[in-house]
């Protein structure tokens, strides 16, 4: 990226957040923070009202807007590829509205370019979406954005049903669903709720205070278990391609030899490495340590009891 071109990424960006510090802009352009001052300098050298508060970090001035951008042809296909992917993870009404945003920028985009646009997608799929029940994604993020209150029904993991009164602070997508992080009224905590497991979904207009200032991946990280335990699994070639896509808890120090890959295989406990290698059948053998081979010992026999 040159010079100009940063310039303006950088107008963009302050133009698209309320505040932000010079580390948060390094790090999101990859930069250092001594050339973030000098760029900040540059642009107000230019005549770009850009206000500093010890402490806070740098914000445009209120009213300054930059005219609107045109899309260029491959954050189009950018987009088109957006709206592929989020029909595995979003709900039928969901995705109109992803539809509805990218048919208006097909809209301004030349002909030449929205024929490639058509081409682009005709070339690209995704197996068949089996859209989950879930609560609507848009209401959710209307909460969090506005800072309303919901309320719904929740089924916990015990088919347990309680309603609850809710001050949404996040949504995070892991293990092949969407959770709402919220504020429980009833709990008096934060808790992780299951989207397909929340019924009878209402917003109201009734606003809350946000709790500090709160943040999914860090709500994400404390809330996973250190993986502290580690196991050196010998892989046969295509589990090991599996073992990468699938394990969560980290794989490292991997080794070729004749059989496949020796892994080191980090968890936090034992019984749930012991459940996924089950489903790996004979593709992987357990070297060390012996207490993971004996809880394979354990959950195999406890198969075999189910069928006598």
């Amino acid at each position: 990226m040159n010079r100009i071109d940063r310039l303006l990424a950088l107008i963009l960006y302050l133009q698209s957040r309320r505040t932000c510090t010079a580390e948060d802009m390094a790090e999101h352009f990859g930069l250092s923070v001594r050339t973030i001052y000098r760029d900040i300098a540059a642009l107000g050298e230019a005549g770009v009202p850009i206000l500093a508060e010890t402490g806070v970090g740098y914000s445009l001035m209120k009213g300054y807007l930059l005219p609107p951008v045109n899309f260029s042809e491959q954050e189009a296909y950018a987009l088109s590829t957006g709206v592929m992917l989020a029909q595995r993870m979003t709900t039928h009404s969901y995705n109109e509205k992803m539809q509805s945003a990218l048919d208006k920028i097909k809209a301004v985009l030349p002909n030449e370019a929205k024929h490639r646009l058509e081409l682009l997608a005709n070339g690209m799929a995704t197996p068949q979406a089996n859209h989950p029940q879930q609560a609507d994604l848009s209401v959710l993020q209307q909460a969090i954005a506005r800072q309303q209150l919901l309320t719904f029904e929740y089924l916990s993991a015990s088919q347990t049903q309680s309603s609850r009164t809710v001050e949404a602070a996040g949504l995070v997508f892991y293990l092949g669903r969407w959770h709402l992080i919220a504020w429980c009224r009833l709990r008096q905590d934060y808790r992780d709720f299951r989207t397909d497991r929340i019924e009878n979904l209402q917003l109201h207009n009734e606003e809350f205070q946000a709790r500090g200032d709160f943040n999914a991946k860090d709500f994400l990280q404390q809330g996973t278990p250190p993986a502290q335990l580690t196991a050196q699994i010998l892989f046969l070639h295509a589990a090991a391609d599996r073992a990468r896509r699938e394990w969560w808890q980290g794989i490292t120090d991997e080794q070729q030899n004749a059989e496949g890959v020796v892994m080191a295989v980090h968890c936090s406990d034992w019984c749930s490495l012991a459940c996924w290698l089950l489903s790996l059948g004979t593709a992987a053998k357990v070297l060390a340590p012996d207490a993971l081979k004996r809880e394979l010992c354990q959950q195999s026999q406890a198969i075999l009891a189910l069928y006598p």
